[in-house]
Formats: C-alpha cells, sequence, structure tokens
C-alpha cells in the first residue's frame, strides 16, 4: 500500500479540488464505497468517469 495513513476524511478541511471530486462520486453513486474502501476501490472505468466530470465542471467554470 502507499504510505498514507487511513485516516477519517473531514469534509470541511478538503481543498475545493477535492470537494468536487466528493461530490461528482456522491452524485455518480460511488461515495459510500469512496468512505468505505478508499478510492484504490474503484474500477477504471468509475475513476475515467469522476475524471471526465471534474474536468467538464473546470471547463464550465472557466467559461463564466
Amino acid at each position: 500500500m502507499s504510505g498514507k495513513k487511513n485516516k477519517p476524511i473531514n469534509l470541511q478541511e478538503l481543498t475545493d479540488e477535492e470537494k468536487v471530486k466528493y461530490e461528482i462520486a456522491e452524485e455518480l453513486g460511488l461515495l459510500d464505497k469512496v468512505m468505505a474502501d478508499g478510492w484504490r476501490s474503484l474500477s477504471s472505468k468509475e475513476t475515467g468517469r469522476i475524471g471526465g466530470l471534474i474536468t467538464k465542471k473546470k471547463r464550465e467554470k472557466e467559461k463564466k
């Protein structure tokens, strides 16, 4: 495993970018899986979907 500790995630202490990532995971119904088993528990398809939606949101934000 990586050097990161399995510490509880405080959703109030996340950066804006991390918040978007968690919001998208929630929208896709993956947040419970992430909270229980971490980001590594997601399939490449699920991870790619989250990444694609993050990119889409960033582009929409830049247009404003």
